[in-house]
């Protein structure tokens, strides 16, 4: 007879840090990321924001003079005013889909099944969307600087930091904006109009439409500029004309309550602090209704 065979206790080891599950905020980001970088919507975006900073370049905008300024100062306000309308739209309108959409796809629900905690998904979602958002830009003004630095002309570093900036609060603003629209919406056509409709809003209530109403009904100044002012969008387009301008001398009379309230420093430093701490209020916001709803 064999004997029968005795049944040991395998041996017990650490575990290796390189298979070990990783469920954290990198996880998360690099899901986000590496599923975005495949999407259409990235390229499209990519495309235009990299684009028109090379068409500008090649139009020749930097060597024209207008208020005695010419070089890249003329170059970067100019792609500044044209992202500022480009890139709240292209933010808010694909953010608000986001989720609302996953929902209605099933991904959602697939994607919560991981042991993943809600806290770490959606954070992580908006980093990542901030991230890609913010690349392109990036490397359109870094674009810039290198082009000028081949034509000889001096590069404004400093205008390059602050705008890079402004973008990135102004982009935080409006991903806040999407990621709360998608957090209530029950559905991508609602997610949808209602986020063009707050785009819409916003544009209207720079200084053609909300000042001329306001100052017709003989409101005080002070009163109608801080309104204005409360738009993300126009604190955006002021400070973007601050740095070009330090005298606000294309603003008119309104110059003069801003330049004696902030200042120049003041202003740029609140342009960037109101849109990101509001952006990031308002998807909080987002999430704690996300995470009392039904998820699926």
């Amino acid at each position: 007879m064999t004997p029968e065979p005795v049944l040991r206790e395998a041996p017990t080891s650490r575990r290796d840090p390189a298979v070990t599950p990783r469920t954290g905020l990198g996880l998360m980001l690099r899901l986000e990321l590496s599923e975005s970088l495949r999407s259409r919507w990235f390229h499209f975006y990519s495309f235009v924001a990299i684009g028109l900073m090379l068409l500008l370049i090649t139009t020749g905008i930097s060597e024209s003079r207008v208020l005695g300024f010419t070089g890249l100062s003329r170059l970067l306000v100019t792609y500044i005013q044209i992202m500022m309308a480009v890139l709240p739209l292209f933010i808010v309108v694909t953010t608000a889909r986001s989720m609302v959409g996953d929902r209605e796809a099933g991904n959602l629900e697939y994607m919560l099944a991981f042991p993943v905690s809600l806290r770490t998904w959606y954070w992580g979602r908006f980093l990542a969307r901030l991230m890609l958002v913010l690349s392109p830009i990036f490397a359109a003004l870094a674009l810039a600087a290198a082009y000028g630095a081949v034509m000889g002309h001096e590069v404004p570093w400093r205008h390059v930091g602050l705008y890079s900036g402004l973008v990135a609060a102004l982009a935080t603003c409006f991903l806040g904006i999407g990621f709360l629209i998608s957090s209530v919406s029950r559905s991508t056509e609602v997610a949808l109009g209602a986020s063009l409709l707050i785009w819409l809003t916003l544009v209207a209530f720079l200084d053609l439409l909300l000042l001329s109403i306001l100052i017709q009904q003989r409101f005080v100044p002070d009163f109608v500029i801080g309104i204005a002012l409360a738009n993300p969008l126009q604190s955006f387009r002021t400070a973007s004309m601050i740095l070009f301008d330090p005298q606000l001398i294309l603003l008119g009379p309104a110059s003069y309550v801003i330049l004696d309230h902030f200042g120049v420093a003041g202003y740029v430093a609140w342009a960037m602090a109101y849109p990101t701490a509001l952006g990031a209020a308002l998807a909080g916001l987002g999430y704690w209704r996300f995470s009392r709803g039904d998820l699926v």
